[in-house]
C-alpha cells in the first residue's frame, strides 16, 4: 500500500474523474439521506432505533460510507488518496465521539476541523516548496509547477473561508438546515470558486502530449 504519487509523476495511476467524484461525494449523499429519512429507515430496521435521532443515524452511516469509499479507492488504485484519507480519519474520530457522547456538536465541528486542517496543510506545504493540491486535481488537469503553487495558495485560503462558513451556519441555524447546507450549499460554493480559477488553470496548463511516436 502506498500514498498518492506527486503531480506530474509519470508513474502515477489515475482514476476516472467521475468515479473519483462519486467516491468523494457519495458518503456526503448518504449522510444527507439518512438524516432526512432517518425515522423511516429506523422504522424499517428496528435495530437501528437504538442509535437515536436521525443525525446520529446519519453519522453512523456516514462513517460506514466513507470507510467503504476509502477501501474502494485503495482496491482500484493500490494507493490511498491523501485528502479523502485525512477527511475520513476526522470523520471516524468525530463521528465516534458524536455517537459515544450522543452530542451532535462533534460532527458539526468536523467540517471546521477538516477545512482548517486542509488549509494549514496546503499553505504549510508551500512554505516547504510543495504544491500539495496537485495530489488532488492532477487527474483533472496538468499544470506547470508555478501554476500548482498559485492554485494551492488560493485553495488554502478558500478552505479557511469554508471553515468560517461552517461555524456561522451550525451556530446560527437548526441541525437539519446545517445538514442541507452542508450538502446543497457547500458544493455550489466550491464549484463557483473552482470556476473562478479557470483563467489561472488555462494560463498555466501544460501543453497536451502528442500521440505521435
Amino acid at each position: 500500500m502506498e500514498f498518492e504519487h506527486g503531480p506530474n509523476d509519470p508513474t502515477r495511476k489515475e482514476m476516472a474523474p467521475l468515479l473519483k467524484l462519486a467516491l468523494e461525494l457519495g458518503p456526503l449523499g448518504v449522510f444527507f439521506l439518512f438524516n432526512a429519512r432517518g425515522e423511516q429507515i429506523a422504522a424499517a430496521f428496528p435495530a437501528l432505533q437504538a442509535i437515536g435521532k436521525p443525525i446520529f443515524l446519519a453519522t453512523a452511516a456516514f462513517m460506514v460510507a466513507i470507510t467503504i469509499s476509502l477501501v474502494v479507492s485503495l482496491l482500484l488504485t493500490r494507493r490511498l488518496p491523501i485528502m479523502p484519507l485525512v477527511s475520513g480519519v476526522v470523520v471516524l474520530v468525530f463521528g465516534a465521539l458524536t455517537l459515544w457522547l450522543h452530542d451532535d456538536l462533534f460532527i458539526k465541528l468536523k467540517p471546521t476541523i477538516v477545512n482548517c486542517l486542509f488549509g494549514s496543510i496546503l499553505l504549510g506545504g508551500l512554505l516547504f516548496g510543495k504544491a500539495l493540491l496537485g495530489y488532488v486535481f492532477d487527474s483533472a488537469f496538468q499544470l506547470t509547477d508555478e501554476g500548482w503553487r498559485k492554485l494551492t495558495f488560493r485553495w488554502g485560503i478558500f478552505f479557511f473561508v469554508l471553515a468560517a462558513i461552517n461555524e456561522i451556519v451550525w451556530r446560527s441555524f437548526s441541525t437539519d438546515f446545517w445538514v442541507s447546507f452542508k450538502v446543497f450549499g457547500i458544493l455550489p460554493i466550491t464549484l463557483l470558486f473552482t470556476l473562478t480559477q479557470l483563467p489561472l488553470i488555462q494560463k498555466y496548463a501544460l501543453p497536451e502530449k502528442s500521440g505521435d511516436a
